[in-house]
């Protein structure tokens, strides 16, 4: 028989929800604002239909991809500013190398693709551990080597992709878009797996205090250069979809990634300062980026203004994180 419960547990027990509740509460308002702005668009258009949201998401998933390419570093306490440059990279090659692939074949160019720009993450990493150079330092510099080699593999845009590979990440699963199972499996297949296992938690660590999760045992190095192998990994998945989405290569496709990472990152609740933050919210920020720029593109509003629009929120959004956290500080 099982016994009674322990003196308290029953106390605890709310106090844990409230916990995880408030740990949660920006990621739940930021789907929140998502779903309220979906609903508005319905109303003043309710001719939106599914393929509209299939436009959407195909729209946002560069983005999507993006954002957790930086999210899984900056929860380490880095950032990175080669996300853009890797996707354009990425772009490029793997357009290339598809240009006569069969589908079967263009996923495995794409497995491929996915190592090596892993690999180079890892590198990078690496190369910012051994040496103790900030990580805006080399990320800025190997962004420079990633751009530049996208330009001379591909100086004007060419290539092209399979059909097939196309609507994989681009198409619909019957009234489901491709692009959510993309983004829904990448969560799955890479960042799960890491989040719930030692390095997830060593991830977290080094991001929230390095120095005691050093003192504690933590193996910071390799923790720093597993977040940069992750961020390599989703920034390949964002170049892959570049690739879908246009059916070429573009050494320029990912050049504007980098900066709107950052922003659907902090958008999405993860602390710059790193170890406070998850995958859900930056993805619903891009999502949330994206809708607010087609939402303004339908009103007739010029897309120069829609940018400006795009920065007055991130600004307020950080704005505001920033007065909470000097709150909690305070507190």
């Amino acid at each position: 028989m099982t016994g009674p419960p322990a003196p308290g547990a029953a106390g605890r027990r709310p106090i844990a929800a409230l916990r995880a509740v408030r740990r949660s509460a920006w990621t739940v308002a930021i789907v929140g604002l998502l779903g309220a702005l979906l609903a508005v668009e319905k109303l003043v258009h309710p001719t939106l239909n599914v393929f509209d949201m299939q436009s959407l998401v195909d729209g946002a998933l560069p983005l999507c991809l993006a954002a957790m390419a930086q999210t899984a570093v900056v929860l380490s306490g880095g950032i990175d500013l080669s996300v853009g440059p890797m996707m354009s990279l990425v772009n490029v090659v793997s357009a290339l190398l598809m240009t006569h692939a069969t589908n079967g074949q263009a996923v495995l160019i794409a497995l491929g693709l996915m190592a090596v720009a892993a690999a180079a993450g890892a590198l990078t990493g690496a190369v910012i551990v051994a040496t103790g150079v900030p990580d805006i330092i080399v990320t800025l510099a190997t962004g420079f080597v990633w751009g530049g080699l996208a330009l001379h593999i591909m100086p004007i845009p060419g290539g092209a992709a399979p059909a097939g590979f196309a609507a994989l990440m681009t198409g619909e699963l019957g009234s489901v878009p491709s692009g959510l199972v993309v983004i829904l499996a990448a969560l799955a297949i890479l960042w799960e797996p890491v989040h719930r296992s030692p390095a997830g938690l060593a991830l977290y660590a080094v991001g929230s205090n390095r120095a005691a999760a050093y003192l504690s045992g933590v193996a910071v190095g390799r923790a720093r250069v597993t977040a940069y192998a992750m961020g390599g990994a989703f920034a390949a998945l964002g170049g892959f979809a570049l690739t879908a989405s246009t059916t070429n290569g573009n050494a320029a496709a990912g050049t504007s990634y980098t900066l709107t990472s950052v922003a659907a990152t902090v958008l999405g609740g993860v602390s710059l300062a790193g170890g406070r933050g998850g995958m859900i919210g930056p993805v619903a920020a891009a999502l949330l980026l994206t809708l607010i720029n087609t939402l303004l593109t339908f009103e007739g509003v010029d897309p120069n203004f829609s940018l400006v629009v795009q920065g007055a929120i991130v600004v307020l959004v950080v704005m505001v994180a920033g007065l909470v956290l000097v709150r909690r500080r305070g507190a």
